[in-house]
Protein backbone atom coordinates (compact mmCIF):
# COMPACT_ATOMS: atom_id res chain seq x y z
CA UNK A 1 0.00 0.00 0.00
CA UNK A 2 2.72 2.59 1.11
CA UNK A 3 4.48 1.86 -2.55
CA UNK A 4 1.50 2.50 -4.30
CA UNK A 5 1.43 6.00 -2.76
CA UNK A 6 4.65 6.45 -3.03
CA UNK A 7 4.64 5.80 -6.74
CA UNK A 8 3.53 9.31 -7.86
CA UNK A 9 6.48 10.71 -5.83
CA UNK A 10 9.29 8.09 -6.82
CA UNK A 11 9.61 8.66 -10.62
CA UNK A 12 9.85 12.07 -11.26
CA UNK A 13 12.38 11.71 -8.71
CA UNK A 14 14.14 9.16 -10.54
CA UNK A 15 14.03 11.99 -13.41
CA UNK A 16 14.91 14.92 -11.29
CA UNK A 17 18.25 12.70 -10.08
CA UNK A 18 19.21 11.91 -13.69
CA UNK A 19 18.32 15.79 -14.55
CA UNK A 20 20.64 16.94 -11.58
CA UNK A 21 23.51 14.48 -12.13
CA UNK A 22 23.48 15.86 -15.68
CA UNK A 23 24.23 19.28 -14.41
CA UNK A 24 26.41 18.27 -11.69
CA UNK A 25 29.06 16.47 -14.12
CA UNK A 26 28.39 19.31 -17.07
CA UNK A 27 29.75 21.77 -14.46
CA UNK A 28 32.62 19.15 -13.01
CA UNK A 29 33.43 18.69 -16.59
CA UNK A 30 33.27 22.43 -17.42
CA UNK A 31 35.62 23.51 -14.57
CA UNK A 32 38.51 20.14 -15.13
CA UNK A 33 38.41 20.24 -18.56
CA UNK A 34 36.95 23.21 -20.30
CA UNK A 35 35.55 23.21 -23.72
CA UNK A 36 35.65 20.23 -26.26
CA UNK A 37 37.72 20.44 -29.35
CA UNK A 38 36.80 22.74 -32.05
CA UNK A 39 35.74 20.01 -33.86
CA UNK A 40 33.67 18.43 -31.35
CA UNK A 41 32.01 20.94 -30.59
CA UNK A 42 28.31 21.96 -31.00
CA UNK A 43 28.42 25.26 -30.66
CA UNK A 44 30.79 25.32 -33.20
CA UNK A 45 28.46 23.91 -35.60
CA UNK A 46 25.37 26.14 -34.83
CA UNK A 47 28.06 28.53 -35.84
CA UNK A 48 28.87 26.74 -39.16
CA UNK A 49 25.34 26.50 -39.57
CA UNK A 50 24.41 30.33 -38.95
CA UNK A 51 27.46 31.33 -41.19
CA UNK A 52 26.29 29.66 -44.31
CA UNK A 53 22.35 30.86 -43.47
CA UNK A 54 23.15 34.32 -43.21
CA UNK A 55 25.54 34.10 -46.01
CA UNK A 56 22.06 32.77 -48.01
CA UNK A 57 20.01 35.53 -46.68
CA UNK A 58 22.82 38.17 -47.24
CA UNK A 59 23.14 37.29 -50.78
CA UNK A 60 18.99 37.88 -51.24
CA UNK A 61 19.12 40.92 -48.80
CA UNK A 62 18.64 44.92 -49.64
CA UNK A 63 22.01 46.38 -48.41
CA UNK A 64 20.75 49.62 -47.48
CA UNK A 65 19.59 49.61 -43.70
CA UNK A 66 17.39 52.56 -43.82
CA UNK A 67 14.79 50.43 -46.35
CA UNK A 68 12.48 47.62 -44.98
CA UNK A 69 13.68 44.45 -46.37
CA UNK A 70 10.61 42.25 -45.35
CA UNK A 71 12.15 39.03 -47.58
CA UNK A 72 15.39 38.98 -45.68
CA UNK A 73 13.19 39.05 -42.16
CA UNK A 74 11.29 36.42 -43.07
CA UNK A 75 14.25 34.24 -45.40
CA UNK A 76 16.07 34.65 -42.22
CA UNK A 77 12.87 33.82 -39.61
CA UNK A 78 12.71 30.36 -41.78
CA UNK A 79 16.57 29.33 -42.04
CA UNK A 80 16.29 30.10 -38.22
CA UNK A 81 13.49 28.03 -37.04
CA UNK A 82 15.06 25.25 -39.50
CA UNK A 83 17.81 25.32 -37.75
CA UNK A 84 16.59 25.61 -34.36
CA UNK A 85 13.96 22.37 -34.89
CA UNK A 86 16.94 20.33 -36.35
CA UNK A 87 19.72 20.89 -33.48
CA UNK A 88 16.83 21.04 -30.38
CA UNK A 89 14.92 17.54 -32.23
CA UNK A 90 18.20 15.99 -32.20
CA UNK A 91 18.84 16.77 -28.68
CA UNK A 92 15.40 15.75 -27.78
CA UNK A 93 16.52 12.41 -29.48
CA UNK A 94 19.75 12.05 -27.58
CA UNK A 95 18.13 12.53 -24.49
CA UNK A 96 15.26 10.27 -24.62
CA UNK A 97 17.60 7.05 -25.71
CA UNK A 98 19.81 8.22 -22.71
CA UNK A 99 16.54 8.39 -20.25
CA UNK A 100 16.20 4.81 -20.70
CA UNK A 101 19.02 4.17 -18.95
CA UNK A 102 20.23 3.39 -15.13
CA UNK A 103 20.36 7.14 -13.56
CA UNK A 104 23.84 7.30 -12.84
CA UNK A 105 24.82 6.08 -16.58
CA UNK A 106 22.01 8.90 -18.23
CA UNK A 107 22.94 11.14 -16.21
CA UNK A 108 26.47 11.18 -16.90
CA UNK A 109 26.19 10.58 -20.51
CA UNK A 110 23.91 13.69 -20.58
CA UNK A 111 25.94 15.74 -18.57
CA UNK A 112 28.64 15.40 -21.10
CA UNK A 113 26.63 16.59 -23.95
CA UNK A 114 25.21 19.64 -21.79
CA UNK A 115 28.76 20.79 -20.93
CA UNK A 116 29.28 22.15 -24.08
CA UNK A 117 26.20 24.64 -23.77
CA UNK A 118 27.08 26.37 -21.09
CA UNK A 119 30.85 27.89 -20.51
CA UNK A 120 31.60 29.27 -16.80
CA UNK A 121 35.40 28.23 -16.69
CA UNK A 122 36.15 30.05 -20.27
CA UNK A 123 34.44 33.10 -19.40
CA UNK A 124 36.57 33.90 -15.79
CA UNK A 125 39.69 32.55 -17.28
CA UNK A 126 39.04 35.01 -20.47
CA UNK A 127 38.17 37.96 -18.22
CA UNK A 128 41.19 37.22 -16.62
CA UNK A 129 43.61 37.75 -19.22
CA UNK A 130 42.15 40.68 -19.70
CA UNK A 131 43.17 41.90 -16.14
CA UNK A 132 46.80 40.08 -16.78
CA UNK A 133 47.42 41.78 -20.29
CA UNK A 134 46.32 44.85 -18.84
CA UNK A 135 49.17 44.55 -16.12
CA UNK A 136 51.30 44.75 -18.88
CA UNK A 137 49.96 47.62 -20.93
CA UNK A 138 47.15 49.57 -21.76
CA UNK A 139 47.76 48.14 -25.66
CA UNK A 140 47.60 44.76 -24.16
CA UNK A 141 44.67 45.06 -21.95
CA UNK A 142 43.01 46.42 -25.22
CA UNK A 143 44.03 43.74 -27.75
CA UNK A 144 42.94 40.84 -25.20
CA UNK A 145 39.96 42.23 -24.45
CA UNK A 146 38.62 42.55 -28.09
CA UNK A 147 38.86 38.25 -28.32
CA UNK A 148 35.99 39.05 -25.54
CA UNK A 149 33.38 41.80 -27.03
CA UNK A 150 32.53 42.89 -30.58
CA UNK A 151 33.15 46.94 -29.65
CA UNK A 152 35.36 48.89 -30.49
CA UNK A 153 38.42 48.74 -28.08
CA UNK A 154 41.25 51.67 -29.86
CA UNK A 155 40.03 54.30 -27.87
CA UNK A 156 39.50 53.13 -24.07
CA UNK A 157 41.15 53.82 -21.39
CA UNK A 158 42.60 51.55 -18.70
CA UNK A 159 39.33 51.81 -16.23
CA UNK A 160 37.01 51.38 -19.42
CA UNK A 161 38.91 48.31 -20.43
CA UNK A 162 38.15 46.92 -17.25
CA UNK A 163 35.13 47.67 -17.08
CA UNK A 164 34.00 46.20 -20.41
CA UNK A 165 35.61 43.21 -19.34
CA UNK A 166 33.17 43.27 -16.47
CA UNK A 167 30.14 44.02 -18.21
CA UNK A 168 31.13 40.93 -20.21
CA UNK A 169 31.49 38.80 -17.28
CA UNK A 170 27.95 39.67 -16.13
CA UNK A 171 26.54 39.69 -18.98
CA UNK A 172 27.90 36.46 -20.40
CA UNK A 173 27.20 35.10 -17.06
CA UNK A 174 23.45 35.33 -18.06
CA UNK A 175 24.06 34.11 -21.53
CA UNK A 176 26.72 31.34 -20.85
CA UNK A 177 25.77 30.18 -17.72
CA UNK A 178 22.65 31.06 -15.95
CA UNK A 179 20.23 30.67 -19.17
CA UNK A 180 20.98 27.51 -20.26
CA UNK A 181 20.55 25.90 -16.81
CA UNK A 182 17.52 27.64 -16.27
CA UNK A 183 16.18 26.28 -19.71
CA UNK A 184 17.82 23.03 -19.13
CA UNK A 185 15.61 22.95 -15.84
CA UNK A 186 12.84 23.55 -17.30
CA UNK A 187 13.00 21.33 -21.08
CA UNK A 188 16.19 19.30 -20.39
CA UNK A 189 18.76 18.99 -23.24
CA UNK A 190 16.45 20.41 -26.06
CA UNK A 191 15.81 23.44 -23.74
CA UNK A 192 19.20 24.35 -23.20
CA UNK A 193 20.28 23.95 -27.10
CA UNK A 194 17.19 26.08 -28.15
CA UNK A 195 18.63 29.08 -25.89
CA UNK A 196 22.30 28.04 -27.29
CA UNK A 197 21.15 28.35 -31.04
CA UNK A 198 19.24 31.46 -30.26
CA UNK A 199 21.80 32.94 -28.18
CA UNK A 200 24.78 31.96 -31.14
CA UNK A 201 22.17 33.61 -34.06
CA UNK A 202 21.45 36.76 -31.91
CA UNK A 203 25.75 37.20 -31.87
CA UNK A 204 26.47 36.75 -35.49
CA UNK A 205 23.15 38.63 -36.94
CA UNK A 206 21.99 40.49 -34.45
CA UNK A 207 23.28 43.88 -35.51
CA UNK A 208 20.59 46.38 -35.87
CA UNK A 209 22.52 47.98 -39.20
CA UNK A 210 25.43 47.16 -41.03
CA UNK A 211 27.90 45.26 -39.59
CA UNK A 212 31.07 43.97 -41.51
CA UNK A 213 29.52 45.10 -44.95
CA UNK A 214 26.42 43.27 -44.36
CA UNK A 215 23.47 44.45 -43.63
CA UNK A 216 21.31 42.80 -40.77
CA UNK A 217 18.87 45.55 -40.27
CA UNK A 218 16.16 43.73 -41.49
CA UNK A 219 17.91 40.29 -41.86
CA UNK A 220 18.58 39.90 -38.34
CA UNK A 221 15.66 40.79 -36.49
CA UNK A 222 14.01 37.72 -36.05
CA UNK A 223 17.57 36.21 -33.77
CA UNK A 224 17.67 39.46 -32.04
CA UNK A 225 13.92 39.37 -30.92
CA UNK A 226 14.26 35.23 -30.24
CA UNK A 227 17.09 36.29 -28.21
CA UNK A 228 14.83 38.73 -26.31
CA UNK A 229 12.38 36.35 -25.57
CA UNK A 230 14.45 33.65 -24.54
CA UNK A 231 17.04 35.68 -22.13
CA UNK A 232 14.24 37.84 -20.36
CA UNK A 233 13.42 35.35 -17.37
CA UNK A 234 17.03 34.51 -17.37
CA UNK A 235 18.92 37.88 -17.11
CA UNK A 236 16.61 38.94 -13.84
CA UNK A 237 17.34 35.67 -12.52
CA UNK A 238 20.79 36.42 -13.16
CA UNK A 239 20.55 40.06 -11.87
CA UNK A 240 18.96 38.70 -8.38
CA UNK A 241 21.44 36.45 -7.61
CA UNK A 242 24.22 38.74 -8.69
CA UNK A 243 22.58 41.20 -5.91
CA UNK A 244 21.64 38.66 -3.20
CA UNK A 245 24.74 36.86 -2.87
CA UNK A 246 26.82 39.78 -3.06
CA UNK A 247 27.21 40.61 0.86
CA UNK A 248 25.05 43.56 1.24
CA UNK A 249 23.47 44.31 4.20
CA UNK A 250 19.31 43.87 3.79
CA UNK A 251 19.13 47.13 3.44
CA UNK A 252 21.33 48.17 0.82
CA UNK A 253 19.44 45.27 -1.23
CA UNK A 254 16.17 47.33 -0.81
CA UNK A 255 18.19 50.12 -2.29
CA UNK A 256 19.66 48.47 -5.16
CA UNK A 257 16.59 46.27 -5.57
CA UNK A 258 14.83 49.83 -6.54
CA UNK A 259 17.68 51.21 -8.50
CA UNK A 260 18.23 48.04 -10.51
CA UNK A 261 15.50 48.77 -12.48
CA UNK A 262 16.31 52.08 -13.48
CA UNK A 263 20.26 51.31 -14.22
CA UNK A 264 19.16 48.34 -16.42
CA UNK A 265 16.95 50.57 -18.32
CA UNK A 266 20.04 52.67 -19.63
CA UNK A 267 21.32 50.06 -22.42
CA UNK A 268 19.53 49.79 -25.45
CA UNK A 269 19.36 45.82 -24.67
CA UNK A 270 16.32 45.09 -22.84
CA UNK A 271 18.12 42.19 -20.73
CA UNK A 272 22.08 42.63 -20.83
CA UNK A 273 21.18 45.96 -18.83
CA UNK A 274 19.89 43.65 -16.15
CA UNK A 275 23.07 41.74 -14.90
CA UNK A 276 25.48 44.50 -15.56
CA UNK A 277 23.26 46.84 -13.92
CA UNK A 278 23.01 44.32 -10.89
CA UNK A 279 26.89 43.61 -10.93
CA UNK A 280 27.69 47.65 -10.88
CA UNK A 281 25.47 48.60 -7.95
CA UNK A 282 26.22 45.42 -6.09
CA UNK A 283 30.18 46.56 -6.11
CA UNK A 284 29.36 50.32 -5.91
CA UNK A 285 31.03 51.06 -9.56
CA UNK A 286 30.46 52.79 -12.45
CA UNK A 287 30.18 50.65 -15.90
CA UNK A 288 29.34 51.72 -19.46
CA UNK A 289 29.88 52.21 -22.60
CA UNK A 290 31.59 55.67 -24.43
CA UNK A 291 28.77 57.73 -25.61
CA UNK A 292 25.76 54.95 -24.92
CA UNK A 293 25.43 54.66 -21.32
CA UNK A 294 26.95 54.52 -18.14
CA UNK A 295 25.54 51.98 -15.00
CA UNK A 296 25.69 53.49 -11.57
CA UNK A 297 27.66 57.02 -12.26
CA UNK A 298 28.03 57.46 -8.58
CA UNK A 299 30.40 54.37 -7.87
CA UNK A 300 34.02 54.66 -7.77
CA UNK A 301 36.29 53.77 -11.12
CA UNK A 302 36.85 50.25 -11.59
CA UNK A 303 40.13 48.80 -10.01
CA UNK A 304 42.31 45.45 -10.20
CA UNK A 305 40.68 44.29 -6.81
CA UNK A 306 37.17 44.92 -8.60
CA UNK A 307 37.49 42.75 -11.89
CA UNK A 308 38.16 39.84 -8.63
CA UNK A 309 35.67 40.72 -6.87
CA UNK A 310 33.16 40.59 -9.58
CA UNK A 311 34.33 37.03 -10.45
CA UNK A 312 33.89 35.96 -6.99
CA UNK A 313 30.18 37.77 -6.92
CA UNK A 314 29.38 35.58 -10.32
CA UNK A 315 30.96 32.23 -8.80
CA UNK A 316 28.54 32.81 -5.51
CA UNK A 317 26.18 33.78 -8.00
CA UNK A 318 26.43 30.25 -9.72
CA UNK A 319 26.52 28.28 -6.25
CA UNK A 320 23.33 30.16 -5.63
CA UNK A 321 21.52 29.01 -9.01
CA UNK A 322 22.54 25.22 -8.31
CA UNK A 323 20.82 25.28 -5.29
CA UNK A 324 17.64 26.29 -7.00
CA UNK A 325 18.22 24.41 -9.93
CA UNK A 326 18.54 21.23 -7.92
CA UNK A 327 15.52 21.73 -6.13
CA UNK A 328 13.47 23.21 -9.45
CA UNK A 329 14.56 19.71 -11.11
CA UNK A 330 12.08 17.73 -8.94
CA UNK A 331 9.28 20.18 -8.78
CA UNK A 332 9.62 20.72 -12.75
CA UNK A 333 10.32 16.28 -13.05
CA UNK A 334 6.54 16.63 -10.90
CA UNK A 335 4.63 18.48 -12.82
CA UNK A 336 5.53 16.58 -16.18
CA UNK A 337 5.08 13.46 -14.80
CA UNK A 338 1.66 14.96 -13.61
CA UNK A 339 0.55 16.16 -16.84
CA UNK A 340 1.36 12.98 -18.56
Amino acid sequence: MLSLLLQPMIAPFATALTLACALLVALALDRWLGEPPVRLHPVVWLGHYLAWAGAWVQRRAVQQPALPDYKAFWLAALVWTAGAAIFSAAAWALQSLLLDLPWWAAGGLLGLLLKPLLAWAMLQSEVQAVEVALGQSLPAGRERLSWLVSRDVTQLSATGVRESAIESLAENLNDSVVAPIFWFVLLGLPGAALYRFANTADAMWGYPGLYKGQNWAWAGKWAARADDVLSWLPARLTAGLLLLTSGLEPAGHRLTLRSLRHQAGQTPSPNSGWPMAAMALALNIRLGKPGVYTLNPAGLAATAADTQRAIKNASKALLALMSIALVALYFVAFVDEALT
